[in-house]
């Protein structure tokens, strides 16, 4: 079998290059003429990456013959593919170029009569639609380098899948044939490929309009540049508000919610942010405060979790992506009228935190008084994953449980709207706005944040570094810090509540 290639490096389209095409032409052309516009990958972004590279090498295990392929000398993988292509093995990371189209799979699988099945490995859970496009590149490429592809497969994570010991490959993953779908896509695959070597042709940037796939289906990374034509209180901040009809409104013109017209159909929520743009003031609703304060109880325990989740579980009795409670923070007011309290758990160590998180919970939350959260299910549901792996503690997350009080419900019902929360009812966005005071220039400011510092000081990189006790001492400290922000956060919430 001959396979085609060329020696033209220059201005190559890619996969991952074909997918931001798809997307956005003026991303495209900005990855090949103004490199140094994109944004260096964060450290939210860097961790997919890492939890998809050892997803995919957890893949290869299933193909015990397989062939690994480097990939860091670009054209040594291209002369190693077409080597390897006679050898009738399973190979990883295969690429092959050709026309300026470059394409490398996670795994070419060899089958009868001389042809390969594709298997695209990703670590979500689901098909997700622009998977099928992501193949179809795939498939394009390879049969016009010569190969005869039979079929397609989309190998994902199997949510279902509990970890008992070492991890199973073959329990793990599901794999999905998805060869008619992706035959469906190759019909007018070319024509997109050739609207796209245009675009990367161009002397100029084209010229494009913010639209719905500026973040649909992941956010761009030119988004910050794009959207920074927008004032601040722009109309995308509408609460709920619907993205088709938003963009249908700012094409007529309109850029902010107080220009919103009158006749345009807005729901109760919607009308009260519209007319607190206008005003600038907040919009209060003292029934509906003071009916959710009569809801609370003495003694009050305000508190809050943190938690992180893997792609591959860490621990026995874990799921896929399930999130593993590691830290909490608890702020008790005994008393009406006393200051409060503060108590906190961090986990130490790298065995599974659970039991050990829900002791220390158990000791502190006492059998009266009301539990206050922000927004409810997430603690809830924590509480409720560790009851499925440690039943002993059924009947006490039962009682604590019912217990909670949810302070998002007073701002998820629009009782108090500031026009500061920019249509969120987060308590990133309800504190600034209510009491002036705020996460800005914290060294871990949010969740996301704090769950990778705490993966980083507890397992290490991906690359193997792991944290000296320097910086360890420091990270935790900076955790107990956020977190604690989070339940003082509540308690100055309340007594601003109680205040209007």
């Amino acid at each position: 079998m001959e396979i085609k290639s060329n020696n033209s490096f220059s201005q190559i389209l890619t996969k991952s290059k074909y997918m931001v095409g798809l997307l956005c032409p003026k991303h495209l052309w900005t990855l090949f003429h103004q490199k140094e516009k994109i944004p260096e990958i964060d450290e939210q972004m860097q961790h997919r990456f890492d939890q998809g590279h050892l997803v995919g090498e957890l893949a290869k295990k299933l193909f015990k013959n397989g062939v690994d392929i480097k990939t860091d000398d670009f054209k040594k993988n291209l002369e190693d593919s077409k080597r390897l292509i006679s050898s009738g093995k399973p190979l990883f990371e295969a690429g092959f170029l050709i026309d300026r189209l470059y394409s490398r799979a996670d795994i070419l699988e060899p089958v009868k009569n001389n042809e390969w099945n594709i298997i695209e490995v990703k670590s979500s859970t689901e098909l997700k639609e622009e998977y099928i496009d992501d193949v179809a590149f795939q498939k394009y490429c390879y049969e016009k380098s010569g190969l005869k592809i039979r079929k397609c497969f989309l190998m994902h994570i199997n949510n279902e899948y509990v970890r008992k010991g070492i991890i199973k490959p073959n329990e793990f993953f599901k794999k999905e044939d998805i060869t008619q779908k992706v035959g469906e896509k190759i019909e007018w695959i070319e024509e997109s490929i050739e609207k796209m070597l245009k675009i990367i042709d161009l002397k100029t940037c084209p010229n494009i309009k913010i639209n719905p796939s500026c973040q649909d289906p992941y956010e761009c990374p030119l988004t910050y540049d794009c959207w920074s034509i927008l004032p601040e209180d722009n109309i995308f901040n509408l609460y709920y508000g619907k993205k088709k009809v938003l963009f249908e409104l700012f094409e007529a013109g309109v850029q902010v919610i107080s220009d919103i017209p009158s006749d345009f159909k807005l729901n109760g929520k919607q009308k009260i942010q519209h007319q607190c743009e206008k005003t600038n003031k907040p919009y209060i609703e003292r029934k509906g405060i003071k009916n959710f304060l009569k809801t609370l109880k003495y003694p009050l325990y305000f508190l809050d979790f943190e938690t992180y989740g893997t792609a591959i579980p860490l621990y026995d009795n874990l799921k896929p992506y399930q999130q593993i409670p590691f830290q909490f923070s608890l702020h008790i007011i005994e008393k009406k009228g006393k200051k409060p309290k503060h108590y906190s758990y961090l986990a130490d160590g790298n065995t599974d935190p659970r039991e050990k998180f829900i002791d220390e919970l158990k000791k502190l939350l006492g059998s009266k008084g009301s539990i206050i959260v922000y927004n409810q299910g997430f603690e809830q549901g924590k509480l409720n994953e560790i009851v499925a792996f440690l039943p002993k503690y059924k009947l006490w997350v039962n009682k604590t449980i019912k217990r909670m009080v949810d302070l998002l419900k007073p701002f998820r019902d629009f009782c108090y709207y500031h026009p500061k929360q920019k249509g969120s009812c987060s308590i990133k966005k309800v504190l600034p706005a209510l009491t002036s005071k705020g996460y800005k220039g914290m060294e871990i400011a949010e969740g996301r944040t704090a769950s990778l510092k705490y993966l980083y000081i507890t397992h290490g990189a991906y690359d193997g570094t792991r944290a000296t006790p320097e910086e360890a001492r420091k990270i935790r400290e900076d955790l107990e810090k956020y977190c604690c922000l989070d339940t003082e956060g509540m308690v100055w919430i309340v007594d601003e509540l109680r205040k209007v």
